[in-house]
């Protein structure tokens, strides 16, 4: 693919609620980049398949067309769509047609914009594995626990912490098993553990790394 020349990409890969949504739009808003939250693509094709929409020819059509707005749709948040989109992640088929859509955006993105960062699962060993900073965000299973059943909270859901640290476990292991994709941290990517940073103190450390390497 030929690919947009001297921009910025930042592939960040990283288990369920270790923060690295929330460093990738500090990373995106500090470095003027198109930020994509990859997860958000398979919730939104999830949600089609619920809808009963779930031809290929149509999610692909689908999946040309959308726009960033679409993926902040409240209803992608609910628990049937995260469980639809874990499901369609595990088709071959329907990730070479979201592949092609992230590349996309970590290579071509808007001209307003320095370059890209997009999150995921599989972003720096799959989408975007030549990327010129490469990011694996993790935390203690307690942490991030903790952090998703403050978020469940404030979204007023009714769930304990057990069953948070239980569904925890079961998406890592089914993150980490799966077929295609599966999440894993590569030789050549760094490894931030957020588990005693703040937001502030962890995007200093990232910041720093990064502009050592832009600045020189």
């Amino acid at each position: 693919m030929k690919k947009r020349k001297k921009i910025i990409t930042v592939a960040i890969d990283s288990p369920a609620a270790a923060g690295a949504g929330t460093q990738a739009k500090l990373i995106a808003k500090h470095y003027n980049l198109f930020y994509l939250d990859t997860g958000k693509i398979y919730r939104f094709i999830g949600l089609l398949v619920l809808k009963k929409k779930k031809s290929y020819s149509l999610i692909k059509k689908k999946i040309k067309k959308i726009k960033i707005n679409d993926l902040q749709n409240k209803n992608l948040l609910s628990d049937s769509v995260a469980i639809s989109a874990s499901i369609v992640a595990k088709d071959k088929k329907i990730r070479d047609i979201v592949h092609q859509f992230q590349q996309k955006c970590a290579y071509f993105p808007p001209l307003k914009y320095a370059g890209s960062v997009l999150d995921g699962r599989d972003i720096i060993t799959v989408q975007v594995k030549d990327a010129m900073f490469k990011f694996f965000i993790t935390a203690s299973l307690k942490t991030r626990a903790k952090r998703r059943f403050k978020e469940y909270k404030e979204l007023k859901k009714k769930i304990t912490f057990k069953e948070v640290v239980k569904n925890l476990k079961n998406r890592d292991k089914s993150d980490r098993q799966r077929k295609y994709g599966p999440l894993k941290k590569t030789k050549d990517s760094i490894l931030i553990n957020t588990t005693k940073l703040s937001r502030k103190r962890c995007f200093k450390k990232i910041k720093a790394i990064m502009d050592r390497k832009l600045h020189n």
